[in-house]
């Protein structure tokens, strides 16, 4: 058993603890751990991907018996997610997503710097979830979660990043309830983003097998930790979550040019 083996499976761990309290699989930072560890970038990614669905089952059974998945709402995100993550699954071994990650990085720096103001910013208390949108709403809805699977099945994240600030700030979801609808929408996301990497394989069995031991038990400890946790520390710890995988990509892109 070699030492990049071994340190995959801490690092894993301890990353699904930490994003399973956001509602997020943790591919934002799988994908590169697993790669500057020596391990292939397909095979990062898809490894990556099957993480974000087991850490997202994991965290989703949690957060359905603390009544935090709205699962009616959520299914209007699967259709749009499930094409665009296995598409994006399949593109991943021919497309260069250089400029789609700048663009994100953006997207990041800007959503991040949303999240920490608002633990400062003097807001009424979160209310109820919706019940109702408009049609143009939830035509929105399916839009953006075809985007956001292309970008899921294509970097190997679930998506949850992404997800995660539309809920708060364009449907006014409750954060809680938010990370609890994203942990279920990744489940699809991730499920459909292996589907299309198997397509042109990468897949390492044996560290699958040896880092998903870990993510369950992680995202499990996560999951219980956020319930607990008041809504104002999550939105800023997110925020800084978003921060800290921009500057990843800063220096990521940077070395590759």
């Amino acid at each position: 058993m070699d030492s990049a083996f071994l340190i995959a499976i801490v690092a894993v761990f301890i990353i699904s603890i930490i994003f399973s309290m956001f509602g997020q699989g943790g591919g934002s930072v799988y994908t590169p751990i697993l790669f500057l560890l020596g391990y292939a970038t397909l095979t990062s990614i898809s490894t990556s991907l099957v993480l974000n669905l087991i850490t997202a089952l994991s965290a989703s059974i949690v957060y359905y018996r603390s009544n935090l998945v709205d699962v009616r709402f959520a299914l209007w995100f699967v259709p749009g997610i499930c094409l665009g993550a296995f598409l994006g699954g399949v593109a991943a071994a021919y497309v260069n997503p250089a400029l789609l990650m700048w663009l994100f990085v953006i997207f990041l720096i800007g959503a991040g710097g949303r999240m920490i103001y608002t633990y400062w910013e003097k807001s009424a208390p979160e209310g109820a979830c919706p019940l109702h949108y408009s049609r143009g709403m939830y035509a929105l809805i399916v839009v953006f979660s075809f985007f956001v699977g292309i970008i899921s099945g294509l970097l190997g994240v679930g998506g949850g990043i992404l997800i995660v600030p539309f809920l708060i700030f364009l449907c006014r979801y409750p954060t809680k309830n938010s990370a609890g609808v994203v942990s279920f929408i990744v489940i699809f996301s991730s499920l459909f983003g292996v589907f299309g990497h198997l397509t042109s394989g990468g897949f390492d069995i044996p560290l699958i097998i040896g880092t998903a031991v870990a993510v369950i038990i992680g995202a499990t400890i996560g999951a219980r930790s956020m319930v607990k946790i008041p809504s104002g520390y999550i939105k800023a710890g997110f925020g800084v979550v978003l921060w800290v995988f921009a500057l990843q990509l800063i220096i990521k892109l940077m070395q590759s040019h």
